[in-house]
């Protein structure tokens, strides 16, 4: 009875997002106060309905309700509670249905915290957003239904796949959503603005908290997945240049060129047109990661689904949405000109340069996860693109952005001199190639890779710190620091963290150690001046696993460090074999173990890395992300633009 109630919310919040996306419209163009007023009401009821309709599909995989054609595929009776709930969204279907989840949610905070904007404005944001609700829930219940039943239920499921058998697909997929579908937000405000005809700063002001927390959802999770396959494939690997990971990594490229030209939007009232575009690009690449993971035309790891017909439906969405907004782009062009006028040598040139670099590498991660397909349309050739591309062709374009930006941050709005601006970074730049020299000292027979990493690494960091401590004046410093608004913090805070994640990158990829060999029990051997050995191999029973579990010892100079239990696991109803990692994390350094087979001479196979600084890279994203929150905290946001309430945002263009 439940799953049915799910079904029908689902069809009714369909039929409520279609009189959204419709009467709001009409509403605000005609100016009838009670048509544009059907857009809050209509948005809770839609986030409320589809929110009924997920819990009552969560409820059938918790209860392992296995006349439910889904449940059955993704689910087992012996699964752990943990599992059963996050294998809600661990398939197509129900991670579709989380996506439109999302989708409404923003949606209803437009509704509930967007008493600042003008009613017409607020109606077409809101419109826009369900115009694109009405797409997905489309997709879903004419291709993607999840409660479909099956007509003669089995005693049992299938299981979950053991891979995502795991606490990442609890939090993962989650948070990557909230910042895929977070952009929605963007692109709806981008195209109501072209539909109201007007682009100011308070627009700028207006998209800036909405791309901001898009951003920060995204930047956890992308963090929380690389974290994820590095802990569980057992490769020691953070980043694979997937196009899945690709995928979620472009529009994150986008929405941080977006943030920085939205803030030249707000203060100078300039790069309108180009801020428009991206907020429009942003959400499009969304759509695109959507269409790579789900229509199978690109082989993944991580592919949620292998069906050309729904491929054909996203491609469709995509080719709907993307198409009419840059046809209405083009047609408002006249509406976004500059008013603000400012100097080649500027604080606005460098954001300029720092979106031109963002979006330029965004483009290199586009080519090459999309040429393979491109290559086997046109010229009927099977081409692989991986890892080398990538480093040789994105890796450029990062080491730039990391040199500029400092320097472009401590540039005044307008107009500026490049010495002025640059000396108060001398102690920093000294800093930097004191260090990035050190570690040149220090490493042998090693690439630049690591100092140079070291460098960029420290540069960011310290160019951060300078930026904070000249915006405290002459005098009383410490105690204006304290005083500094929260978007100055969480710029330094972003921008640090990014340095963070620069230097654990290049000083993984420098430095790091790999040791396989076959291993007796009792036998102790070295890796990276670490001593390890293997003392005992068990056979353990899990929940719904059986595992060949490891146990060494973990020594370095005599000094005992740690136990550690790598497993590798069988699960009997899926028949699939999981390698699972022990890790003895470190601050400058993790010690990552893996067990595999036994030999037939004696003895287990046994795969050890000495992984430097890896921890960094997921550090650093931690910073960018809490950066991004101190931004979001700062009370501009809160203040500023419930004082623009003003009419004059709402005069459409005629």
């Amino acid at each position: 009875m439940i799953t049915e109630l799910g079904h029908f919310a689902l069809i009714l919040a369909f039929m409520v997002a279609c009189v959204q996306a419709v009467v709001p419209l009409i509403g605000a163009q005609r100016r009838w106060p009670g048509w544009m007023a059907v857009a809050e009401p209509a948005a809770n009821a839609q986030f409320l309905l589809t929110a009924f309709s997920f819990a009552a599909l969560t409820y059938a995989f918790v209860t392992s309700d296995f006349s439910l054609r889904l449940v059955v595929l993704n689910s087992h009776s012996l699964k752990p509670m943990l599992y059963k709930v996050s294998g809600v969204w661990g398939n197509h279907e129900g991670s579709m249905l989380l996506w439109v989840l999302i989708l409404t949610l923003f949606g209803a905070m437009a509704a509930w915290f967007g008493g600042g904007l003008p009613p017409t404005l607020k109606a077409r944001v809101l419109a826009v957003q369900s115009a694109v609700s009405v797409a997905f829930f489309g997709f879903i219940l004419f291709t993607s239904n999840p409660f479909l039943r099956m007509a003669v239920p089995p005693f049992d499921g299938q299981d979950l796949n053991p891979l995502l058998q795991d606490p990442g697909l609890a939090f993962h997929p989650p948070f990557l959503y909230l910042g895929y579908v977070g952009l929605s937000m963007a692109f709806s405000f981008a195209v109501a603005a072209l539909i109201e005809g007007r682009v100011d700063a308070a627009w700028g002001r207006w998209v800036r908290p909405w791309t901001l927390a898009a951003w920060i959802f995204l930047t956890i999770g992308i963090a929380l997945g690389s974290w994820w396959a590095y802990y569980e494939l057992g490769w020691g690997g953070f980043w694979f240049w997937d196009p899945v990971e690709n995928a979620s990594f472009m529009p994150w490229l986008i929405a941080a060129a977006l943030l920085h030209s939205a803030i030249v939007v707000e203060k100078r009232e300039s790069l309108k047109s180009w801020t428009i575009l991206l907020a429009i690009m942003a959400f499009g690449f969304s759509l695109i990661g959507t269409f790579i993971v789900r229509s199978g035309v690109i082989t993944s790891v991580h592919a949620f689904a292998n069906d050309p017909e729904r491929g054909v439906f996203i491609l469709f969405i995509l080719a709907v949405f993307m198409g009419g907004a840059l046809t209405l782009f083009a047609a408002r062009a006249g509406i976004m000109e500059a008013k603000g006028i400012f100097g080649f040598v500027s604080r606005e040139s460098g954001l300029v340069v720092n979106n031109i670099l963002l979006a330029v590498a965004c483009f290199v991660v586009f080519t090459g996860t999309i040429w393979p397909l491109v290559a086997e349309i046109a010229f009927g050739r099977k081409l692989s693109v991986g890892a080398p591309f990538f480093n040789m062709a994105f890796t450029p374009f990062m080491l730039v952005l990391g040199l500029v930006l400092p320097i472009g941050a401590m540039m005044p709005w307008k107009r500026a001199s490049l010495a002025k601006s640059f000396r108060p970074l001398i102690p920093a730049l000294v800093l930097a190639l004191a260090l990035g020299a050190l570690a040149f000292a220090m490493q042998t027979g090693r690439s630049a890779l690591g100092p140079v990493g070291v460098f960029l690494g420290a540069w960011l960091i310290s160019g951060a710190a300078v930026d904070l401590w000249s915006r405290t004046g002459r005098k009383d410093r410490l105690a204006r620091l304290t005083r500094l608004p929260r978007a100055d913090w969480g710029k330094t805070v972003a921008h640090s963290g990014l340095g963070i994640t620069m230097l654990g990158i290049a000083g993984l990829m420098a430095w790091e150690a790999e040791d396989i060999r076959v291993v007796q029990i009792g036998e102790p051997w070295q890796v990276a001046g670490y001593t390890l050995v293997l003392t005992e191999v068990n056979q353990v029973e899990g929940a719904n696993y059986f595992s060949t579990t490891g146990t060494m010892e973990l020594s370095k100079d005599g000094r005992y460090i740690s136990r550690l239990y790598p497993e590798k696991r069988q699960y009997p109803v899926s028949r699939m074999p999981t390698t699972e990692a022990a890790i003895d994390n470190g601050f400058l350094r993790d010690i990552y173990t893996v067990i595999g087979d036994p030999q037939a001479g004696g003895g287990w196979a046994v795969r050890v890395y000495y992984k430097p600084l890896a921890n960094w890279i997921w550090g650093g994203s931690i910073l960018m992300a809490l950066g991004g929150l101190l931004s979001l905290s700062d009370r501009r946001y809160r203040v500023g633009v419930g004082a623009r309430k003003t009419a004059a945002m709402g005069v459409p263009a005629e």
